[in-house]
């Protein structure tokens, strides 16, 4: 499917704008200014990479397609919560896919003795995010960033921590849950030691069952595209905060909260890998080395 959209023109935006997601990511990383500038730019940077060709229109990939209105709201809503909940699932696993890669390609950052590896955290030259081999630190910083787009996009397009206008609750309207915290089915470093099917079983337990995201004329996770969304809580029209003119925006502080929901988790995602490293290399401060190797701009002279 990749393949297939490789030649579609990119549209207009329909995630967090390229300078939303540079901001949220800065304010959630404390890396060196060069680092950070490959992982957040909002053109070019690793965080961005999946609203480029070949993946802006795979809505698993911004968690998309998730919607539901229970039958106290609407009638005959066309997806069930199941089906809502499926979409979600492929969402997390992308990213538990990412998080997996990021951590094994993360032992090319140093040797054998823990010494980091010049040659393979170098950024004098710009990263690429083209999914093919490179410097191990670029490596590293495509799959957390293509795997923590879409957890930022959740909290622009779910109602997870927004309000709904004070009007009926429906379409045009969905029900918000205005949650605070993190989402707990974003448990991803978790989830990325556990077989499939038994992180899938944990996190459909942890979805609310008013819980939605909005239907976007994307490829969902069963390869169909809707047309136009029709009878469904759409993206552009109902949910999403993609800016603070976005409609779903203008009530109460929603975008606000987005943004810093969405801060809060790509945190919380940091954290959690470099936990990971230091668990899965503990041998020689192997783990160590990558942390600071990925921190810092000159990792060979910041990082003996």
């Amino acid at each position: 499917m990749a393949m297939a959209l490789a030649a579609v023109p990119s549209g207009s935006a329909y995630a967090f704008t390229g300078g939303n997601h540079e901001t949220i990511t800065r304010a959630a990383l404390p890396w060196e200014p060069a680092t950070l500038f490959e992982m957040a730019d909002a053109r070019n940077g690793a965080i961005n990479a999946n609203d480029h060709e070949g993946y802006f229109l795979l809505g698993p990939l911004h968690c998309d397609n998730a919607d539901y209105l229970a039958p106290r709201y609407v009638e005959d809503y066309p997806r069930s919560r199941d089906e809502a909940t499926t979409e979600l699932l492929a969402c997390i696993r992308t990213s538990v896919a990412r998080f997996r890669s990021a951590v094994r390609v993360a032992d090319g950052l140093v040797d054998v003795h823990g010494t980091v590896r010049a040659d393979q955290s170098d950024l004098s030259a710009h990263c690429t995010w083209k999914e093919t081999p490179d410097r191990a630190k670029c490596e590293v910083l495509e799959q957390l960033g293509r795997g923590w787009h879409q957890l930022q996009d959740f909290y622009s397009h779910s109602n997870w921590s927004d309000r709904a206008a004070p009007v009926p609750v429906g379409l045009a309207d969905p029900p918000g849950l205005a949650r605070t915290g993190v989402a707990p089915f974003f448990d991803i470093r978790r989830y990325s030691t556990m077989k499939d099917a038994d992180w899938t079983r944990d996190a459909r337990a942890r979805i609310p069952a008013d819980l939605t995201t909005g239907c976007y004329s994307d490829f969902d996770s069963t390869g169909a595209k809707a047309d136009d969304c029709a009878g469904r809580v759409t993206h552009n029209r109902a949910l999403n905060k993609d800016t603070a003119a976005s409609q779903r925006s203008k009530t109460g502080d929603n975008f606000n909260h987005a943004t810093s929901g969405a801060t809060a988790e790509i945190t919380r995602q940091w954290n959690d890998f470099k936990a990971e490293l230091l668990k899965t290399y503990p041998d020689d401060r192997r783990g160590e080395q990558m942390i600071c190797a990925l921190v810092h701009d000159d990792p060979r002279s910041s990082c003996p």
